[in-house]
């Protein structure tokens, strides 16, 4: 008799495309534009539709969005940042880029948030941003940041790569910051492939980050050094990038970005079953959602209690064909900040959080079936394991 199948490998993410997506990118395609042309501006006007922001910034990477922001709010030497270590190196290195330091502050022990009362101790007089990360896709304490923030006269930025379509307060994510910093990458809330974009209210730091997104350039006549140029005339004014997103990609983020309310509902009931079938599991913590937050779910990060089960424990769900994730390993503990002189103990409930958590599979096509499988397969391996 032959033996059973193995069952098909389930990733933590992935993207979720459909005709209107292909035929989206297809009539790009046959246009008369690949690169920066009409849809980006259709883009970035749906985005603002999307957020109530009043200014977005399209650009090729959640990684460019950080930069432009940072860029935007003026960073630069001699300036400090305070944001916390439980994210992707980007939201840090970015700065770093810009000739500015970093200051790490520790998270909230239950959503892996930046903790306010230890981001108001990390702050000083060169604080020029405080950068909250919406961990997980659930929003972080933006009027309690905001409050840290006002007290250094510093810009309150938000990394935002995790929470498009959440809320806080009832606000949507892109209201809550001076700057917001997005991500299209494919396991993201919606997908352009890679991708980003800047939202803000403040057209000076939208003007800035679009000038910086495209080489330092300046060609609106209005802000000309020369005051009688030619037609031709365009001014570099900073030292830019060429961080662009083409109208190829932006062509399918407005193709996606209709289909966002969709895929937060269907992340949101996925995290729903989650959250009521995994809690009689012993030796698990799940998440804590706030009362006032509507999380975008863009992972569902839990933790095992002891740290040294961790491992053995994720070992054994990809082997069933899980593929279970670590988000993240702490931006101060990597070798480079080590370098910088960060130590371990520097922020211990950030530290203590990424030794016991890991991300189960989580996306908006995962099916019924999927989803009873992750969790009758995590109630099998923890009997076992914990």
């Amino acid at each position: 008799m032959a033996p059973e199948p193995e069952p098909p490998f389930l990733p933590y993410g992935r993207q979720s495309l459909d005709e209107d997506d292909i035929a989206a990118v297809v009539a790009v395609l046959r246009g008369d534009w690949l690169t920066t042309g009409p849809a980006v501006e259709r883009f970035e006007a749906a985005l603002c539709a999307q957020t109530g922001a009043q200014h977005a910034v399209a650009v090729n990477s959640g990684t460019a969005a950080l930069h432009v922001a940072y860029f935007g709010a003026g960073l630069g030497p001699g300036d400090e940042l305070v944001t916390s270590p439980l994210t992707f190196a980007a939201t840090a290195s970015m700065a770093l880029h810009l000739g500015a330091k970093v200051r790490f502050a520790d998270v909230e022990p239950d959503t892996g948030n930046l903790d306010p009362a230890a981001a108001a101790a990390a702050v000083s007089p060169a604080t020029r941003a405080v950068v909250g990360i919406d961990y997980a896709g659930h929003p972080a304490d933006w009027n309690a940041l905001r409050d840290v923030a006002n007290r250094v006269d510093a810009r309150l930025l938000a990394d935002a790569a995790h929470s498009l379509g959440a809320t806080y307060q009832g606000k949507q994510v892109g209201l809550l910051a001076d700057a917001t910093a997005t991500s299209f990458h494919p396991v993201k809330p919606i997908t352009t492939a890679e991708g980003g974009a800047l939202l803000s209210d403040d057209p000076e730091l939208a003007r800035r980050a679009a000038q910086f997104r495209s080489h330092g350039m300046v060609r609106d006549a209005e802000h000309f050094r020369d005051k009688d140029p030619g037609p031709w005339h365009y001014e570099i004014q900073a030292l830019g990038l060429n961080y662009r997103l083409p109208d190829v990609l932006c062509a399918l983020g407005v193709s996606q970005l209709t289909k966002l309310d969709a895929f937060v509902a269907r992340r949101r009931a996925i995290a729903a079953t989650y959250l009521t079938q995994l809690a009689p599991l012993e030796g698990l913590e799940l998440p804590h959602p706030r009362a006032d937050v509507e999380s975008g779910w863009h992972i569902f990060p839990l933790r095992v209690r002891e740290a040294a089960r961790r491992r053995p424990f994720f070992e054994a769900l990809r082997a069933r064909g899980l593929g279970v994730q670590v988000h993240y390993e702490p931006v101060h503990l990597q070798p480079y900040y080590l370098d910088l002189g960060f130590r371990p103990g520097d922020c211990p409930v950030a530290e203590d959080y990424t030794a016991r958590a890991l991300s189960l599979p989580l996306f908006p096509s995962m099916s019924d079936a999927d989803v009873a499988r992750v969790i009758e397969t995590l109630g099998e391996v923890s009997a076992e394991l914990l």
